[in-house]
């Protein structure tokens, strides 16, 4: 249990959090500007919070939120969760399942856009920083990238669209940006896809965001048409087929860059054992042993033995 203390500690400090952004944020969402100057405050001042409580509880420094990458971290992961998404939607339309009804309110993008931010750092802090972190310690990437990704959708059913197609999706989203954080070993660009995605969904095309209708227009006013499996249903596009191949092939190819760079974990047991393994051959001589006591002779007659043992091997070897 003692071992797991500082994930619980932090995980309660950041629900906390999440909860207190989101709070503040919807009351001051009738205007724009106030939106998205507190949305921005509230990102800053929750990284700020990881920092100094990684020091505090864990007793080292956090070392994924390089400051010096921030910028082109948010900016790159930004640009990557909306083009994402919207791919999804280009697919979505393709089959007819999208139209645009008109316009929506430029205020309300600004708004949401303001929102999401704080709800991406918060969340990337609470999902990746904390609880993909701790356990990758412990069980390895693998493993923590499942229990990761099953929670971090199990937590989304609490929203009022939620459906099956809703939480295989979660899962494909919470894989997507748990790859990102493997493969860059930081958070800017997870919370920058978090952001670019949830954006895109309800600030720029004005639709449902994982099942919860936030009651804010968003640029355009998007309209789904169609089948579960094609546009997502009650849930949002999330739950789509589109939305969920593009999340697992990004999934895999954020995954393969992580293991070409060597940044997949394996557990600690696994390289304990490992590590014991090659301890355990490298004491063992690979040629006889000669007793300090022997006789010049005895140790002659062994040398012999294991040259010959030796030459043997090569030519069996060699047949």
């Amino acid at each position: 249990m003692k071992r797991w203390l500082p994930l619980i500690m932090l995980m309660v400090i950041f629900i906390v959090t999440d909860a207190a952004v989101v709070g503040l944020l919807n009351a001051a969402s009738g205007i724009a500007i106030v939106s998205l100057l507190l949305g921005f405050l509230a990102a800053g001042a929750t990284l700020l919070l990881y920092e100094f409580s990684v020091r505090k509880i864990e007793k080292k420094e956090a070392v994924d939120v390089p400051w010096s990458r921030a910028a082109a971290g948010v900016r790159n992961g930004t640009l990557l969760g909306v083009g994402l998404f919207t791919l999804t939607v280009l697919l979505i339309a393709i089959f007819g399942g999208f139209s645009i009804a008109g316009w929506g309110s430029f205020g309300g993008m600004i708004s949401i856009f303001g929102l999401m931010t704080a709800v991406a750092a918060v969340e990337e802090v609470l999902f990746r920083g904390v609880l993909f972190r701790i356990i990758e310690e412990k069980a390895g990437t693998w493993r923590a990238l499942a229990i990761s990704a099953v929670i971090f959708s199990v937590l989304h059913l609490l929203n009022p669209g939620r459906s099956f197609g809703g939480v295989i999706g979660i899962v494909a989203a919470g894989a997507m940006v748990a790859s990102a954080y493997v493969a860059t070993r930081s958070l800017w660009v997870p919370i920058g896809m978090h952001l670019g995605w949830n954006w895109a969904e309800g600030g720029l095309f004005g639709v449902t965001v994982s099942g919860s209708e936030g009651g804010r227009e968003g640029l355009l006013h998007g309209v789904f048409d169609g089948g579960a499996a094609l546009t997502g249903g009650s849930f949002g596009p999330e739950a789509s087929i589109a939305a969920i191949l593009i999340g697992l092939v990004a999934t895999y190819l954020f995954l393969r860059n992580a293991q070409r760079n060597g940044n997949i974990r394996p557990r600690p047991a696994a390289v304990l054992t490992t590590a014991s393994a090659s301890s355990s051959a490298a004491s063992v001589s690979p040629t006889a042993s000669v007793s300090p006591t022997a006789s010049p002779a005895s140790a002659s007659s062994a040398s012999a033995g294991a040259g010959e043992a030796s030459y043997r091997e090569q030519a069996e070897a060699s047949e």
